[in-house]
């Protein structure tokens, strides 16, 4: 079985979905690391009751990005990690990074990419008055909230909803979603083409 690594900073939702599906069976890998930049963070108390390794990243405690991140590789070397799997993680990962695991990072994000990037992406929605927003799982290069798309899911924005309840159910969205296109990673059926993914038949 693969190994793989979650790289979260805050509340870990996505960070629970798939140590829950590893749990049931429905993800086939080793869950062997949890990285989070920020000590505070709700998905380090998660780790700790689903007996994951953390390691804290405090940005504070490197003196460039550089640093920060040959210590985050380390981490990685030392796990023997396949996949890489962005859940919530509010930095952006350099060029360098990026190359050394092209094609072994994954990222979530609360939008039908393109549109909506960014780290407020369900308020933009919201506020704009989007009827279909929806949750995109892609491959990560050297851009924010780019890269090839592995699986992209809509959600009709009912009349009437706050901006709690989009959030919530983009959230419940993203817990389905993201173990899904994990396990098509880990079942060998991704194949990157350029610019664009193709999911091979089992």
């Amino acid at each position: 079985m693969k190994n793989i690594a979650v790289l979260a900073s805050g509340n870990g939702s996505n960070f629970q979905a798939i140590a829950d599906a590893i749990k049931k069976g429905k993800l086939k890998a080793h869950l062997k690391l949890l990285i989070s930049d920020n000590p505070e963070a709700y998905c380090l108390q998660r780790a700790a009751k689903a007996k994951v390794k953390a390691f804290i990243a405090d940005r504070r405690d490197f003196s460039g990005r550089k640093d920060f991140e040959e210590q985050i590789i380390l981490k990685l070397r030392s796990e023997k990690i396949d996949l890489i799997i962005l859940a919530g993680f509010m930095r952006l990962l350099s060029g360098e990074f990026i190359k050394k695991y092209r094609g072994r990072v994954v990222n979530i994000h609360p939008s039908l990419l393109p549109v909506f990037k960014g780290a407020q992406a369900i308020k933009d929605a919201f506020d704009y008055g989007a009827k279909v927003s929806g949750v995109t799982v892609h491959f990560v290069d050297e851009e924010m909230d780019h890269g090839p798309i592995i699986l992209q899911e809509p959600l009709k924005i009912k009349e009437g909803w706050s901006l709690e309840e989009l959030e919530k159910n983009i959230h419940n969205l993203e817990h389905k979603i993201y173990p899904r296109a994990i396990s098509l990673f880990l079942k060998g059926r991704l194949r990157l083409e350029g610019r664009k993914v193709r999911i091979l038949k089992p």
